[in-house]
């Protein structure tokens, strides 16, 4: 029976109901396509709909606008031949950032374009078109097409900060447009100044082959390596860069920049002139910076103001110091006057010859870089260098008048010659011929004296990763050095380096002596050339000295060239004899005497006797093994005129010590003695080499005298004078003796 309260619901079956739906589905899907508008009508509906929107005024999208200025081929036209140079894979790329500008000219698209105009026409570029949005809701966006390429910028009104790009494919120089577009974007809003960034950057592929040519005023320059791009034109993180001069002389480009980096900070001036308190935070700010001031001849950079003084003291004094008393001096170069200046400061000099080609780069250096030639300060000199009486002023090619037959200085009466010219590498056309002709080095050579200086900035330091030195860019550097090192004047030559001079890296100088007697001069005691610094530099007016740098300890850092030298010197083909003794042979026995160790632990027994005093051995010691080196390293070194003032002293009996068991020094014209102190003086000393089994450690070179230039010799000097190998196996028992004359051999 049924409840009628609750009856029983009725069941469907899910499949069919699955069924009915999607049948449904498909038959409204069907008739609504048959009956609806087509393709067409609806991309018809789109952009009628889209219209008036926009009439509206309720598209959501900036508003462009499009002018076109030009054709591509009435741009070609007008470019003339021309026009082919754009053709190449390569460009340069400008990045302008200034900050501080009017809101509204910002967000003004009208006044934008029109300086994004004249920027492109002051450039001597050719516009054809170009496309703004005036963006929402504040701000701009502007491309420019270009016959060349492009320019670009977007403008933030608020901030008061417009970023420009221009972009260009042809010839003409990028970095002389900098200034107008900060006069036509620079609009200064109220209290506020205008800030400045911008870089310079070569972008693509740019042929090799292309010889400079003077009626392209960036001929030199279109270089990524240039000291002027890498310094100047490529870093964005200037707080103030200006070029101050850029033209062509005759022989040369020349370039003078005033730079402020992000990171300087004020110097010992600019602290005195702002009188700064110790909590001031000016401390570490750039605000009262004042800007170095650059000098680059064909993007090399030559010198700046603020660290002129280093260079041209590292550069002049070592040389002139090298010598007893440089009365007759001659520079090649120095068109800034800072090598005269450094000259002048030497009481013993009685004419200075410069010989310059580049009178127009010499008047640059005046107006520009006064600092330079300012021998004001100095007591006895004129103010201006150049004006001085002692001066000699050739404008002339330096090669010129070292080969003329003619010339007064060909009698041998220089004492010192400063080669102050680009440096070999740098291969440039006004001084690339400087530096491999042996015939110019042999006349420069013969105008010196027999004791005679010659010094030469060589460029950039070596460092130890690089090859061997006759490839790449060092090359020309070796071409110098084996022509001088052929010469028959040429005695002894010296390599050295400074990194405090102002330059990206460390820079480098070569000494050439006519006569071994420089080497004492050039690694005398500090103390000794402190003293020869206050006898022979004339006095400062102000009382503050004449050198900034050089001093006696700053010599001593010359006088051990950085280990790149050597290792460079190492890789010669074939290897130098030398390099096979730059450190002690690890692989060789050290045989000591200890003494405080007992007897038993002993492997040498000293006896002495009426005959005298004789060592012996306790043990096999084999050929090669170095005998008492620590006492050989802890022997005295006397020089020359010390030993002199023992010899007249009443103390005759350490005299004849020091002569009985020193010997001299096997750099030729050092003037050191070394005198042994320790137990290897002890040693027997035989007249004949065949009786001796105990000998220095660097043998005689094969070929009969030590090379003229070796970092080797120069660097480990000292170690070759003092260190003693076993020449022979030396049997338990064996007596040990030296030779008498091993120290004097070459």
């Amino acid at each position: 029976m049924t409840d009628e309260k609750n009856p029983k619901p009725l069941t469907v079956d899910i499949r069919v109901f699955m069924l009915i739906t999607v049948s449904a589905m498909a038959i409204a899907f069907g008739v609504g396509v048959a009956m609806g508008p087509t393709a067409a009508e609806l991309a018809m509906a789109s952009a009628a709909s889209s219209a008036a929107s926009s009439a509206a005024g309720g598209s959501k999208l900036p508003k462009v606008h499009s002018v076109d200025v030009r054709s591509v081929e009435e741009a070609k036209a007008l470019k003339g031949d021309a026009a082919e140079l754009l053709h190449e894979p390569a460009g340069q790329h400008l990045l302008v950032d200034i900050k501080g500008i009017e809101a509204a000219f910002l967000d003004s698209e009208e006044r934008l374009a029109h300086a994004m105009v004249e920027t492109v026409k002051g450039a001597g570029l050719t516009m054809l078109s170009y496309h703004c949005h005036k963006l929402i809701p504040m701000g701009v966006s502007c491309v420019g097409v270009l016959l060349e390429s492009h320019i670009s910028f977007h403008t933030w009104p608020t901030e008061g900060v417009i970023t420009l790009d221009l972009f260009t494919c042809g010839p003409n120089p990028l970095i002389p447009v900098v200034p107008s577009i900060k006069a036509l974007f620079g609009v200064p809003r109220e209290n506020d100044e205008i800030v400045t960034q911008w870089s310079h950057e070569l972008r693509g592929f740019r042929s090799k082959n292309k010889i400079p040519n003077k009626d392209n005023h960036n001929y030199a320059l279109l270089d990524h390596d240039s000291d002027l791009s890498q310094m100047i034109w490529s870093p964005m993180d200037c707080v103030y860069k200006e070029q101050v001069y850029s033209g062509l002389t005759e022989y040369q480009r020349v370039d003078v920049w005033d730079v402020v980096s992000l990171e300087d900070q004020p110097s010992q001036n600019d602290v005195l002139k702002a009188k700064l308190e110790p909590t001031d935070a000016r401390w570490t700010t750039t605000e009262l910076v004042q800007p170095t001031r650059y000098l680059f001849l064909d993007g090399v950079l030559q010198s700046d103001n603020t660290t002129h003084k280093e260079y041209h003291e590292a550069l002049v004094h070592p040389a002139m110091f090298a010598h007893s008393s440089p009365k007759n001096v001659a520079i090649v170069g120095g068109a800034e006057g800072a090598t005269l200046r450094e000259v002048l400061k030497h009481k013993t000099v009685e004419s200075v010859t410069m010989v310059e080609i580049d009178q127009q780069l010499m008047d640059l250096a005046k107006e520009y870089l006064p600092q330079m030639s300012d021998c004001s300060n100095l007591e006895g000199r004129s103010d201006n260098c150049f004006d001085d009486e002692l001066l000699n002023l050739q404008i002339q090619d330096a090669k010129d008048w070292f080969l003329n037959s003619q010339n007064e200085n060909k009698n041998n009466n220089l004492d010192v010659v400063i080669i102050d010219a680009i440096e070999p590498e740098m291969s440039a056309a006004i001084s690339k011929d400087l530096y491999d002709k042996p015939k110019l080095w042999k006349s420069i050579l013969d105008s010196l004296t027999e004791e005679g200086i010659l010094a030469i900035q060589i460029g950039y330091a070596p460092t130890i990763s690089d090859p061997k030195p006759d490839v790449g860019y060092n090359a020309p550097r070796e071409i110098l050095f084996q022509t001088l090192e052929s010469l028959p004047q040429v005695e002894a030559m010296f390599v050295y380096e400074d990194s405090h001079v102002g330059f990206l890296v460390p820079k480098s100088f070569l000494i050439v002596c006519k006569s071994n007697s420089c080497r004492q001069r050039f690694y005398a005691a500090p103390e000794d050339l402190n003293m020869e610094i206050a006898k022979r530099i004339v006095a400062s007016k102000d009382n503050t000295g004449s050198l900034q740098s050089y001093d006696g300890v700053t010599q001593i850092y010359y006088q051990v060239a950085p280990k790149a030298w050597e290792t460079i010197y190492c890789r010669r083909e074939p290897t130098p004899f030398e390099c096979d003794y730059r450190h002690l042979d690890f692989g060789k026995g050290i045989y000591e005497f200890k003494m405080d160790a007992p007897a038993d632990e002993q492997v040498f027994e000293i006896v002495a006797d009426d005959q005298g005093t004789r060592v012996y051995s306790k043990v096999n010691i084999p050929k090669g093994s170095y005998i008492m080196a620590e006492h050989a390293a802890n022997s005295l070194q006397l020089s020359s005129k010390a030993v002199d003032n023992l010899s007249a002293s009443t103390d005759v009996e350490f005299a004849k010590f020091v002569q009985d068991h020193g010997h001299d020094s096997a750099s030729k014209g050092s003037a050191r003695r070394l005198v042994e102190i320790g137990a290897s003086y002890f040693l027997r000393i035989a007249d004949s080499k065949a009786e001796s089994n105990v000998g220095r450690w660097i043998p005689p070179h094969p070929q009969g005298r030590r090379p003229k230039y070796s970092p080797v010799y120069e660097r480990h000097r000292l170690s070759f004078d003092v260190f003693m190998v076993a020449t022979k196996d030396i049997a338990m028992g064996d007596e040990l003796v030296k030779y008498k004359h091993m120290w004097s051999e070459e």
